[in-house]
């Protein structure tokens, strides 16, 4: 089955609808990244991943990458990558370390950075940089997204990246003059997949472009085209505002990259 690949904000859930609904989403994906996750001891990623396989075959189970916990103070968030273990290998992982000369501690929450082999996909190496801003300084942070792919280019010598998250990349946060002086959106071999008229909210009363995913260079090659999105979980599972709600604030991203030859695209 052809599956995407994409990024969510995923807090710790309440309820049991959005339990249930939460894994759902998590299922649809082959590659999967939580935002605002606050798992310190790893309980809810390891309960995650024994509900996901609860049902799996041997040839189809998921395991998980989980950063520390992120913040400059008291309030710190973690980045869960989720992930179909017969489907793609976790190569290597990164931690960003936030300590460029000049411009230390950019990020509220700094990248973790995972590198995936696949032997499904025509891009057979690639990058997942993901990014929760924080809103008051999402146009600085978005900006120095460039420094993490200068950095991560240098140390794995590829240019295969996929940089995704919640960039808090309009509305009040980022406004269309201010979008000109990031160096993310200026640099022609950066492609923007979610478009700024896309509402990634699941909220009623916003409409703006949040998450986005950023492909660099020829990667675009390998991209299914049309198929970067937001996914609506609440018409897709029927949900009430609230019980959408319960699940997240936002939809979810995603993006299909092309199969390998004589293999089914996946997301």
């Amino acid at each position: 089955a052809s599956k995407p690949w994409g990024s969510h904000n995923y807090q710790a859930c309440k309820v049991s609808v959005s339990v249930r609904e939460s894994n759902k989403i998590v299922s649809r994906y082959d590659i999967i990244v939580l935002l605002e996750v606050f798992d310190s001891k790893e309980k809810a990623a390891k309960k995650l991943v024994e509900q996901l396989n609860s049902s799996c075959t041997e040839s189809a189970c998921y395991n998980y990458v989980l950063s520390k916990p992120l913040g400059r103070n008291e309030y710190k968030e973690q980045y869960l990558f989720v992930y179909r273990e017969d489907l793609v290998k976790v190569k290597e992982v990164y931690q960003y370390a936030d300590m460029q000369h000049g411009d230390e501690d950019a990020f509220a929450r700094e990248p973790f950075i995972v590198r995936f082999g696949s032997k499904m996909t025509a891009a057979k190496d690639f990058i997942i940089i993901p990014v929760h801003t924080t809103p008051k300084d999402s146009v600085q942070e978005i900006d120095e997204l460039y420094d993490v792919y200068l950095d991560v280019k240098e140390k794995w010598g590829t240019q295969n990246i996929i940089l995704l998250g919640d960039f808090n990349a309009d509305g009040a946060y980022v406004s269309n003059k201010k979008m000109k002086t990031i160096r993310l959106r200026t640099d022609v071999n950066f492609h923007w997949l979610i478009s700024d008229d896309i509402d990634t909210t699941a909220t009623n009363t916003t409409d703006c472009s949040y998450d986005r995913i950023v492909v660099h260079k020829d990667l675009i090659n390998d991209i299914v085209p049309n198929s970067a999105k937001p996914f609506n979980f609440q018409v897709e599972y029927k949900l009430t505002d609230d019980e959408a709600l319960a699940v997240s604030d936002h939809y979810p991203v995603e993006v299909e990259l092309k199969p390998a030859k004589g293999k089914t695209s996946k997301k």
